[in-house]
C-alpha cells in the first residue's frame, strides 16, 4: 500500500534508489529535456513552451507512439492519474486480491480502474526502451565509456516531448551492491574486467549493476540492468522497437486474475506477447543477484525451459511507496489456440482449481491435481524434455531456489501441421549473441524448434503442440522456507506439499514429469 511521503522530489538524487543499502558511487545528473531537443540532447535546451506541452496533451492519445511522443504523460493526465490511483490505493494498487470472483483476462479500458496506472506503466516503459535504443549498449561504446573508473557511463533520454520530463541517471559501482545472496565470482563468459565489453556482446559487470531512473510527470520509472537486459533481448531476436510498440500506449494492457496465492499481480501486453508480474523487494533482489549465472546458464543451454526474463523494473507514483515488477516472454504466446492452461509443481496441497463450466469464456490455469489421469504425448520430444528438466532444476537446485512452477498449455495441431517435425528448420537460438562453448557443445542439450514465435517454449508432439516453460525463479531456501517446511510437515502429515528443499524440489517435479509424459 502507498503511502505518500510529504519529502522533496530532489532528495531521490542523494538516497539509495532501492533502499536496497546500496551505495551510490558513480555521478548524477539531472535534466530537463525539452520538445525542441534534439537526437542525443539532455543540456535542456529551451523551447516552445506553449508547443511542447500541446504536444504532450496529445501523446497519450496517439494510436502508436512516435519518436517524440509518449516519454512522459502530460501534466494533466499525470495528476488525473495521481489523482485516481491514491483513491483506490489501498485496495487497487498491485494487490486485487478482494476480487476471488473475477478470474481470467480483462481489458484495461480508459473506465478500467487500473488504466491510470497502466497509462503510467506504458510511458515509463515506452521512455525506458527509447533510451535503451538511442545508447545501445555496444562493446564500442562500453569499451570507451567504461574505460576509466573515474568516468562512469551515464545513460540520458535523447528526446522529449514534456518539458516536465527529467532523467536521473546514476551507475553504480559494482560493490556498491549488498544483495544477500550475490555470488560475486567470476561467472564464465561474463567479461570480468571494469570497462571490458565482450566482443561478442556478452554483459560486462557494469551492465548488472546500472540502474536509470527516469522522472515523469506524477511518477518515475527506474530500470535495473537495463544494458544487460538489453543484450539479452537482442540475443532473442526481440527488437527493441517491437518491445517498445508492444509495451508502450499502442495499446491497452490486460489484466489476469488467477487463482495463485501470492500477493502479485499479472498483466500482459496487449498482443498477449510479453507478461508483467509485480515481485516483492527481496525478489528482485534475489532475481539480480542471480541475473549473471541466469544469463551464463542460457548461453550453456539455449534452449533452456527457463522463462526469458527481459526487464526489471521500478514504479513510484506521488512520492509513494516504490514498488517493482518484471517483464518476459510469455509462455503461453500466441494463446488463440491454446485449449488448456496448467502451473505444475509435482505436489498436491492445494493444488486443486475449480474448471470453468464448459463453454466458458473464462481463461483459467489449472493445477496438479487437476492434470490426474491426464498424460501428455510428446513422442521423441520426450527424451529431450526429460534431459532438459534435469538441466534446469539442477541449475536452479545450485541457486537454492525452489518453488517454481512449471507452466503448461496445450493447442490441438491441425491437420497440415502434424508430422513436420521431421522438416522442421534448425533454429539456432542462443541466449546470448556468439554464445558457444565448444567444449560443452555436446552437453548443450539443443533440438529442432519450430519455425513459428516462442518456438523456445513449443514442443510438437504427434497430435498436440505443448508450450512448456519454468517460472517464478525467486524463492530462496532460507530460514523463513525451512520453518515454513516444518510447520507444514505438522500440519500435512503424509501430504506432499511446495516448500521442501531445493534438492527434493527438482528432483520431485522431475519424476512428475517422467511420470505423465510417453
Amino acid at each position: 500500500m502507498l503511502q505518500p511521503r510529504g519529502r522533496d522530489p530532489q532528495a531521490i538524487t542523494s538516497a539509495p534508489l532501492l533502499g536496497l543499502g546500496a551505495a551510490v558511487t558513480g555521478a548524477v545528473r539531472l535534466v530537463d529535456c525539452e520538445a525542441g531537443a534534439g537526437p542525443g540532447s539532455c543540456n535542456g535546451a529551451t523551447g516552445d513552451s506553449a508547443k511542447a506541452r500541446e504536444a504532450a496533451a496529445g501523446a497519450m492519445a496517439a494510436p502508436s507512439p512516435g519518436p517524440r511522443e509518449a516519454l512522459a504523460l502530460s501534466p494533466e493526465a499525470g495528476q488525473r492519474a495521481a489523482t485516481s490511483n491514491s483513491s483506490h490505493r489501498r485496495g487497487l494498487f498491485w494487490r486485487l486480491r478482494d476480487k476471488q470472483t473475477r478470474l481470467g483476462l480483462f481489458e484495461i479500458g480508459p473506465r478500467h480502474e487500473l488504466h491510470g496506472l497502466a497509462s503510467m506503466m506504458q510511458a515509463g516503459l515506452w521512455a525506458a526502451t527509447q533510451a535503451s535504443i538511442d545508447h545501445p549498449p555496444t562493446p564500442s561504446d562500453f569499451s570507451s565509456e567504461l574505460t576509466s573508473p573515474k568516468k562512469p557511463f551515464l545513460a540520458c533520454c535523447s528526446q522529449a516531448p514534456s518539458p516536465s520530463f527529467r532523467a536521473i541517471s546514476l551507475c553504480w559501482d559494482r560493490t556498491g551492491f549488498r544483495w544477500p545472496t550475490c555470488d560475486r565470482g567470476h561467472v564464465p563468459g561474463l567479461s570480468s574486467e571494469p570497462g571490458a565489453a565482450d566482443p561478442a556482446g556478452l554483459p560486462t559487470q557494469e551492465d548488472f549493476s546500472e540502474v536509470l531512473t527516469q522522472v515523469h510527470e506524477g511518477f518515475e520509472l527506474g530500470t535495473l540492468a537495463g544494458p544487460a537486459f538489453a543484450r539479452l533481448r537482442r540475443s532473442l531476436g526481440v527488437a527493441e522497437e517491437d518491445y517498445q510498440a508492444a509495451l508502450g500506449p499502442g495499446g491497452p494492457y490486460l489484466q489476469f486474475l488467477s487463482t495463485s496465492k501470492s500477493k502479485a499481480s499479472f498483466f500482459l501486453s496487449h498482443d498477449q506477447r510479453f507478461f508483467l508480474k509485480t515481485q516483492r523487494r527481496r525478489e528482485v533482489q534475489v532475481l539480480l543477484a542471480h541475473l549473471p549465472r541466469y544469463v551464463q546458464h542460457l548461453q550453456r543451454h539455449p534452449h533452456s525451459l527457463l522463462a526469458r526474463l527481459l526487464g526489471v523494473h521500478s514504479l513510484r507514483v506521488a512520492q509513494g511507496k516504490k514498488k517493482y515488477f518484471i517483464i518476459m516472454q510469455s509462455v503461453f504466446y500466441p494463446a488463440g489456440r491454446i485449449s488448456e492452461r496448467y502451473d505444475i509443481k509435482g505436489c498436491e496441497v492445494s493444488r486443486w482449481v475449480e474448471p470453468a463450466p464448459e463453454g466458458s469464456p473464462l481463461v483459467l490455469v489449472l493445477k496438479d491435481l487437476n492434470f490426474q489421469g491426464k498424460t501428455m504425448n510428446l513422442g521423441p520430444q520426450r527424451s529431450w524434455l526429460l534431459r532438459q528438466m534435469e538441466l534446469d532444476t539442477t541449475f536452479l537446485q545450485e541457486l537454492r531456489v525452489l518453488d517454481y512452477s512449471l507452466l503448461m498449455a496445450f493447442q490441438r495441431l491441425h491437420d497440415d501441421e502434424r508430422g513436420q517435425s521431421g522438416s522442421v528448420i534448425f533454429l539456432v537460438a542462443r541466449s546470448v549473441h556468439g554464445a558457444q562453448i565448444p567444449e560443452e557443445a555436446g552437453s548443450q542439450n539443443r533440438r529442432l524448434l519450430p519455425d513459428g514465435p516462442n518456438a523456445l517454449h513449443v514442443l510438437d508432439g504427434p497430435e498436440h503442440r505443448y508450450f512448456l516453460g519454468l517460472v517464478d525463479l525467486a524463492t530462496v531456501y532460507g530460514l523463513r522456507k525451512r520453518l515454513e517446511h516444518l510447520w507444514k510437515t505438522l500440519r500435512y502429515p503424509g501430504r506432499t506439499f511446495s516448500t521442501v528443499s531445493p534438492a527434493c524440489y527438482a528432483r520431485r517435479l522431475c519424476q512428475w514429469v517422467e511420470a505423465h509424459t510417453e
